[in-house]
């Protein structure tokens, strides 16, 4: 799956939480086009991911609801790791989250979450 799917896949669930979610609030909140929302949507489909009707809301399947808890799970860590650990801003951590969380292997990742056990 590419950065940018995750992307997609990870604001699905974040909407969701706060209610039923529709491709213009997708394209608002990660600052593209409707176009490029569906595009994606489509392949998300494809994946099993989520179920989307043109002109209804976009709902995560099982398999999607996981896959989005664990990129956002990644997500929170990384920024967590980024302002506790490491000492930047917030602005920055989350940034800096957002990309690394597509680039990191699993072994870096568990290295790290190790390191930082019981730290928090």
């Amino acid at each position: 799956m590419t950065e940018s799917l995750e992307d997609y896949l990870e604001m699905v669930l974040f909407l969701s939480e706060e209610g039923p979610v529709r491709v213009t609030d997708i394209a608002y909140r990660l600052q593209v086009s409707k176009p490029s929302v569906l595009s994606a949507l489509k392949s998300l489909e494809e994946q099993g991911l989520l179920e989307h009707r043109r002109y209804r809301t976009v709902l995560l399947t099982s398999k999607g609801k996981q896959r989005a808890a664990e990129i956002r799970s990644r997500h929170r860590f990384l920024t967590d790791f980024l302002i506790n650990i490491v000492g930047v801003t917030s602005g920055t951590a989350e940034r800096d989250a957002c990309k690394m969380e597509h680039v990191l292997s699993p072994e870096t990742l568990l290295k790290m979450q190790k390191l930082t056990a019981g730290k928090n």
